[in-house]
């Protein structure tokens, strides 16, 4: 077992999230509601504030954990499948700064994610955010390259074209496509043996983005 303790929680909520997939109803979930809440939320609450702690030391400010709601918001969705068969949560800055960027972890049966970087941008952070892209379009790809993880397919979707005033032939012409620049790998079983367990595992994965936090800092002024 890993040292941290935390190798219960993720093969409690595979197990849950296994059965849910197969019985996302209410009916199904309120009897073992309490299950949930025992053996997948609390763990899942406290191995974020574990992480907190940590990722506030290696981003350099006060990050904020989330865990996820297991329900899901139907509204404006066509999928009305009431509940979310995986465990997500989120360190987000305390302070407000559009250039500082998220953690995220997810684990769902068959799969562990970890994220990382600048969410949703639009109007002055965005035409700021290209603008960087322009300027400092080799460090970018240099720090990209050394965090050695792939692009993320979360949030909006890529424009179809290179937005002006930047030429269609644009070396980065992908990345200035985007709204958010996210980034994200897949981590394989070798936790659940190593020293430190889950939580170290997961906090080297984010120590790892340090070429690009970096850089943010140096150039967009993320710090604070």
């Amino acid at each position: 077992m890993a040292k941290d303790g935390f190798t219960r929680m993720i093969d409690d909520g595979n197990a849950f999230f296994a059965e849910l997939r197969e019985n996302n109803n209410k009916d199904w979930f309120n009897p073992r509601k309490d299950h949930y809440n025992e053996h997948i939320k609390k763990p899942a609450e406290f191995f974020a504030d574990l992480l907190a702690d940590d990722l506030s030391r290696i981003a350099g400010r006060p990050m904020k954990p989330k865990v996820f709601r297991i329900y899901r918001d139907v509204r404006f969705s066509k999928d009305k499948t009431p509940l979310n068969a995986h465990l997500h949560m989120l360190w987000s800055p305390v302070a407000e700064n559009p250039f500082a960027p998220f953690f995220f972890f997810g684990s769902e049966p068959g799969d562990m994610t970890v994220g990382f970087g600048l969410p949703s941008m639009k109007g002055e952070t965005l035409t700021r955010f290209r603008a960087f892209v322009d300027a400092w379009s080799d460090q970018l790809e240099e720090a990209i390259g050394a965090v050695g993880m792939d692009y993320g397919t979360w949030g909006a979707e890529p424009l179809k074209r290179v937005p002006k005033p930047y030429s269609a032939d644009h070396p980065q012409a992908g990345l200035l496509k985007r709204k958010n620049l996210i980034l994200h790998t897949k981590m394989d079983d070798s936790w659940r043996t190593s020293e430190g367990g889950l939580v170290s595992a997961v906090r080297a994965e984010f120590e790892r983005t340090k070429p690009l936090r970096d850089l943010f800092d140096e150039k967009l002024g993320a710090e604070g």
